[in-house]
């Protein structure tokens, strides 16, 4: 049995046993499950939902949840997670960047304790909206998550990561993506010092966008992204549940881990996808194309083709339009755009932005190519040229964010971002 298992399509039906015959067939919930096992359904949308949007995971299980989840919470503090627009400070129609911020070393945090949110909007229990995080972790969780307000997409910048999850386990490092449902209890261990982005999506589940006349190929092919195998822990010994609950942290002891999971099946699962499988689509003739072509997931909001929240990443490619700015225009959209960088430079903004860095353009924000990208586009020779070792992303959201005090007063926002257009000088010729 191989560590992962390819989706093939959002929405197929998946299975796997970490034991043979664990599986019932013909029924999901028998009088006695196999082995001795406990029967249990996580939902990932309403009973009622459309066949197409159901989401749904049935696991076969050595302990049910009510006994790996806890009960009695208690209260546990964070001050730098926060959930939804009214947890962010008053923030000016600015752009804004973030130098990147070291990872500490005075004490240990892990990705619990490592969570710093940097920009949110919507409202969790609405469900609408997102919150864009940076973790600064240093060593392995000891306990488990369970995130009952919306799903985790992780997009590490530095480190490794190994994420056990109830259905089993996932590597990823930088130039990975992992998503966990909402729900679903998983455990974050470290390989050294890590930086990672999080999008905290409270609105409907990432899925893969409409191709449209792209036609059945491109972008983020279904066949590319993997999910973990069966997998469950041997010793199944008391540990600590954090659950975020309604945009609070609570903590619980419970009674055996979670990960006790021997077989599932349904196609509620998380999964893992390498950026460097995307399949880019650009222009051949001229013209930079809108930055919509980048999508890799969307979350629709109840306007069609407005989402809740775009990933877009901005991976290496070629440009060959002829007779074009090439980099991204002067701009001021109607969407949020929070961008981060994994490695490389980005085309746009050679100067200022590095790697573990973030920026935010909120809806209507001028914002566009710095000085020196716009002198050296404006006046370069228009060959065909590779853009290579670069990655950036962007959560993209209908809704303006709003900054957190963290990361106002955090001390890594730039103040001197918008010097970076003062060379930018009047050259009309009547």
């Amino acid at each position: 049995m191989t560590e992962l298992q390819y989706l093939g399509g959002f929405g197929n039906q998946l299975s796997s046993e970490a034991l043979p015959g664990s599986l019932p067939m013909g029924r999901n919930s028998p009088q006695r499950v196999a082995n001795g096992l406990y029967a249990e359904l996580l939902s990932g949308s309403a009973f009622t939902a459309p066949r197409a949007e159901n989401r749904r995971t049935w696991m076969y299980r050595r302990q049910p949840g009510v006994k790996c989840t806890g009960t009695a919470h208690q209260a546990l503090p964070h001050p730098t997670w926060k959930t939804g627009a009214a947890a962010g400070v008053a923030t000016p129609p600015d752009p804004m960047r973030w130098h990147a911020m070291p990872v500490p070393t005075d004490r240990a945090l892990d990705f619990i304790d490592g969570l710093h949110t940097i920009v949110v909007n919507g409202d969790a229990d609405a469900q609408t909206g997102i919150a864009a995080h940076l973790v600064l972790a240093n060593c392995s969780m000891q306990r488990v998550l369970i995130n009952a307000d919306g799903e985790m997409l992780i997009v590490p910048q530095q480190g490794a990561m190994t994420i056990t999850t109830e259905l089993g386990v996932l590597h990823v490092a930088a130039g990975q993506i992992v998503l966990i449902p909402r729900g679903m209890a998983f455990r974050v261990a470290l390989d050294g010092p890590t930086r990672a982005y999080v999008c905290e999506n409270y609105g409907a589940p990432f899925r893969l966008p409409e191709l449209g006349p792209i036609g059945s190929n491109g972008l983020a092919n279904a066949r590319d992204f993997q999910c973990p195998v069966a997998a469950f822990e041997a010793d199944l010994q008391p540990t600590t549940v954090v659950r975020k609950f309604g945009g609070q942290l609570w903590q619980a002891r419970a009674d055996a881990s979670p990960f006790n999971v021997v077989a599932w099946h349904g196609n509620l699962v998380p999964f893992r996808y390498d950026t460097k499988h995307f399949m880019v689509i650009g222009s051949i003739s001229f013209d930079h194309p809108d930055p919509s072509i980048f999508t890799v997931l969307t979350s629709p909001s109840d306007t069609p083709g407005t989402a809740n929240c775009d990933f877009v990443i901005f991976p290496p490619r070629w440009l060959v339009m002829e007779d074009s700015f090439r980099p991204p225009w002067f701009h001021r959209n109607v969407m949020s755009e929070f961008m981060g960088l994994v490695h490389g430079q980005y085309d746009a903004k050679p100067e200022g932005f590095k790697p573990g860095g973030m920026s935010l353009h909120n809806s209507l924000v001028p914002h566009g190519p710095d000085a020196e990208a716009f002198d050296k586009a404006s006046n370069a020779q228009l060959a065909p040229h590779k853009l290579d070792d670069t990655l950036a992303f962007m959560f993209e959201s209908r809704w303006r964010f709003r900054c957190t005090d963290f990361a106002l007063n955090g001390g890594a926002l730039d103040p001197r971002y918008a010097e970076c257009w003062a060379p930018l000088s009047d050259h009309f010729k009547a």
